[in-house]
């Protein structure tokens, strides 16, 4: 079936692919059906999805403490953010085809029991080398999570749910955004950095056990019905098969305006929000590390806030997705232009303002951008899918976070102190690559949201 063929017909819910069946130990009780179990489900994988938004962001109020911590400079501090996004990127093909043939509860236990490891790892470390080697880890563990949830969800919950829930679970990104913010502030003030992710890690052990004990792949599995009377049973995939998905994905080009949107936005988003943003608001405004913690907490409040709306703006206003990715995005060209040229005069107070809308038009969109990409494919390749489109942001954040660094180095001719011009140059890169995502989505394929109800 051709994606042109396949856009506007009614697109029943799915089966996930797993392995053999498994043999079921300590199998929870399964209550009164799959419309109250389901939210266990659900809950388990978002606190799950809370830890993979702390880990992404958590570099930015502590990005000074660090650099004097391990005596490095910009670029080896971007370098060592951005080997969470290396890995992350590196991980989004094989963590579809193993979520389609593992299953995706084993692949998420397993896994995110890795992120676990990393953080304690990334606590420990006495050197640069070390810390890169615990990022690494963190980032290859929680590539897994969002796919893989995203899979699950298609099982337990219906089709014309399944943008309302993708935008829950970026609302509970949203809360891992905030806990990055100011509550790591707090913790790292009495515990140091160090021990706030040795205390992460063992929380995500825990975690680790829970999601093991508490999903399951499909309600079947715990003798439940389907939630769907017109649910597809998948067949196993070789190797072969997925990556001949793959290709068959890069080759449609209407894949291709997405995903160097989502390089850009969600790389700049990852590269200012996640690092960038801190140093600058300490070194340019003067602000105190407990003041960025509260500026940059307004991007959850943006997430929080914006998923669900632009999930409802897109399904039941518009009808359609392309419409409010360009609106995004022309925000997104705003707000980087009032900042790269009036980078040192603008009141305090407009920052909170700045990153809610931020974290609204340049994070929680990010969700409009995956469900875009799933609609255009049938559905034996919408995982695949998924996962190639869920390279280019983290590829774009590990490009940039270094680059930018880079930038200040050279322009401030230091390395951990840098000027409010040196600023300015790296902050062209960022508007540039948002003026260049607005035309990328101004050529993108739409996809309207009613075409896909059943």
């Amino acid at each position: 079936m051709s994606t042109q063929s396949s856009r506007h017909q009614p697109r029943p819910n799915h089966g996930l692919a797993s392995s053999a069946k498994q043999k079921q130990v300590n199998r929870p009780a399964p209550g009164n059906g799959p419309g109250r179990y389901r939210w266990v489900v659900f809950s388990t994988l978002a606190v799950a999805y809370l830890f993979v938004y702390f880990h992404r962001l958590s570099p930015a109020v502590i990005a000074v403490e660090m650099m004097a911590d391990l005596k490095v400079g910009a670029t080896a501090m971007g370098a060592l953010a951005a080997a969470y996004f290396y890995a992350y990127a590196v991980m989004q093909i094989p963590v579809g085809m193993l979520s389609d043939s593992w299953g995706p509860r084993r692949s998420i236990t397993l896994f995110f029991g890795l992120a676990a490891v990393g953080s304690i790892v990334f606590g420990l470390a006495d050197s640069l080398l070390w810390a890169i080697v615990g990022r690494t880890l963190v980032g290859l563990g929680v590539a897994m999570v969002f796919v893989a949830t995203l899979k699950i969800l298609t099982s337990w919950f219906s089709a014309t749910e399944f943008a309302k829930m993708t935008g829950l679970i970026m609302a509970v990104g949203g809360i891992g955004v905030y806990t990055s913010s100011d509550p790591l502030v707090f913790l790292s003030d009495l515990l140091g950095w160090r021990g706030c992710f040795l205390a992460i890690g063992a929380l995500s052990m825990l975690l680790t056990g829970c999601i093991w004990f508490f999903v399951r792949n499909t309600p079947e599995e715990m003798g439940l019905p389907s939630v769907s009377s017109l649910r597809i049973e998948p067949k196993e995939q070789s190797i072969r098969e997925l990556w001949q998905g793959v290709v068959q994905v890069c080759k449609t080009p209407a894949f291709w305006p997405l995903a160097i949107w989502n390089l850009l936005t969600n790389g700049i988003f990852f590269s200012f929000g996640g690092l960038w943003g801190g140093p600058y608001l300490q070194q340019v405004y003067g602000l105190s590390k407990s003041q960025v913690g509260g500026i940059l907490s307004m991007i959850a409040l943006g997430l929080i806030l914006g998923a669900p709306a632009l999930s409802y703006l897109s399904d039941k206003v518009l009808d359609s997705r392309k419409k409010v990715l360009i609106g995004a995005s022309s925000i997104n060209v705003f707000l980087m232009f009032l900042l790269t040229f009036f980078i040192d005069s603008l009141p305090v107070w407009v920052f909170y303002l700045w990153f809610v809308i931020f974290g609204c038009s340049a994070a929680s969109i990010a969700v409009m951008c995956v469900t875009t990409v799933k609609e255009l494919f049938p559905l034996h390749l919408a995982g695949t899918a998924t996962g190639v489109v869920n390279v280019f942001p983290f590829l774009g954040a590990s490009l940039l976070q270094p680059l930018v660094g880079w930038v200040l180095e050279w322009r401030s001719g230091a390395a951990q102190a840098f000027t409010t011009e040196a600023y300015g140059s790296a902050f062209l890169i960022y508007l540039a690559g948002f003026a260049i995502a607005l035309v990328s989505i101004c050529l993108a394929r739409d996809t309207h949201p009613q075409s896909y109800n059943v």
